[in-house]
């Protein structure tokens, strides 16, 4: 689908995007890209050219990968105005609690909580300095939704991330910097095929009968889909705009109606 977005509502504005390479990351990229700003991502692997886009390979997993990523932004771009944390995923396998050996949730940890924490130590201090900037942390409902068969680390992590977001946003506010998070339900990206076939290896069956398993434990999606990766895209750009100057220490969720509680 062809973004439509003010060309300049970044426009000078210098945004990170951890995770920019695929999925959720890439759409994020686009619509800031489309806005008018000027990106920095990573991943491990290579990236093919976009025009736009300062990339550096780096696994944001380790310590060494997220200095790495943080020197870059600063030395390219002179500081960070923006960043878009989008990085995460599950690569647990099914099988419930069990199947969850210390280095599956070591490496659910280190991907989905503290590659964010690392990214914020190393750039939010630039941000105090000018006092100004925004920050949007991607959790998930499956904070407050986990699936046990297969996602329970990640779960997990996400919930600890809402947690820290929080937490931050009160030390933050008062120096300039606002503090937001989006929280996801079911997206349709490339990892959702992947995540089936996971389940589909654990408990047999068709994609079908996996994909099935998964809206049961979600308990249905209201609206009947899953969210496309540039309606969430949208979501983290609308928190880190001016247009929500006044927002601060939220959480916007983007699940079609998954999450049943108030």
């Amino acid at each position: 689908m062809t973004i439509k977005a003010d060309p300049i509502e970044f426009a000078g504005k210098r945004v990170l995007i951890s995770g920019g390479t695929k999925g959720l990351g890439r759409a994020t990229v686009d619509r800031f890209l489309a806005g008018g700003a000027r990106v920095i991502t990573s991943a491990r692997g290579a990236l093919d050219p976009v025009d736009g886009v300062e990339f550096v390979q780096a696994d944001l997993t380790t310590a060494e990968g997220g200095e790495a990523l943080a020197k870059a932004a600063l030395d390219r771009l002179g500081g960070v105005d923006i960043l878009a944390h989008v990085l995460g995923g599950s690569t647990t396998p099914g099988g419930g609690f069990v199947a969850l050996t210390d280095d599956y949730w070591l490496s659910e940890l280190n991907l989905n909580l503290l590659a964010t924490v690392r990214l914020d130590r190393l750039l939010i201090p630039q941000m105090i300095a000018r006092g100004a900037g925004a920050v949007v942390h991607v959790t998930s409902i499956q904070s407050v939704l986990p699936l046990p068969e297969a996602t329970t680390a990640y779960a997990a992590a996400k919930a600890a991330l809402r947690t820290y977001s929080k937490s931050i946003s009160k030390e933050l506010g008062p120096k300039g910097v606002r503090v937001n998070a989006v929280s996801p339900g079911w997206i349709m990206t490339e990892g959702t095929e992947v995540f089936l076939e996971r389940i589909q290896a654990a408990n047999g069956g068709t994609l079908e009968d996996a994909r099935q398993l998964v809206l049961d434990g979600l308990g249905g999606i209201a609206i009947g889909r899953g969210a496309e990766p540039f309606e969430v895209a949208e979501a983290i750009a609308f928190l880190a705009s001016d247009r929500a100057s006044s927002i601060h220490g939220s959480e916007l969720v983007v699940d079609g109606g998954t999450v049943p509680t108030v």
